[in-house]
């Protein structure tokens, strides 16, 4: 499974809208219980819709990004990525990301000549590395108000 790439940011006005909408989504999630929409198309007919609670959870993260101006992209958990993907989402190098590949860091598998990482995969890699990093600034802190260094 790959994943869709058309990523686009939103416009001042769509950041607007996103905002309004995310603030009446935001008093609906405590709800937990599928939500009825009444939407109306352009042909001004009106539809009755449902929606799961954890897609108005999601609906509600993409508004949020929006309403910031940041672009959204959603990758479904089993997407296989490349390496130029994958070192995109980690904002590292290719060349960086086949290194840890190579140190088996983060596994892949082959198809053909080309190496793809699942999704999954590469996430728990970026929590284990945001962990690990963490757990080093908690302790170079703690070593800081040791010395007294005013931290």
């Amino acid at each position: 499974m790959s994943i869709n790439q058309s990523t686009t940011i939103p416009t001042a006005e769509e950041a607007r809208i996103a905002r309004e909408a995310s603030r009446t989504f935001a008093t609906l999630i405590p709800n937990q219980k599928p939500l009825q929409l009444t939407v109306t198309s352009d042909d001004d007919i009106e539809r009755e819709l449902t929606l799961p609670p954890t897609a108005v959870r999601l609906l509600l993260d993409i508004l949020e990004q929006m309403a910031l101006g940041k672009a959204v992209t959603i990758i479904p958990v089993n997407a296989e990525l490349s390496i130029q993907q994958a070192a995109d989402l980690l904002n590292v190098s290719r060349p960086f990301l086949i290194d840890l590949i190579n140190k088996n860091e983060i596994p892949h598998r082959k198809v053909g000549r080309h190496r793809q990482i699942l999704f999954e995969e590469l996430m728990n890699y970026k929590k284990k590395v945001e962990q690990s990093q963490k757990a080093a600034l908690e302790e170079l802190t703690a070593q800081a108000e040791e010395l007294d260094l005013g931290y």
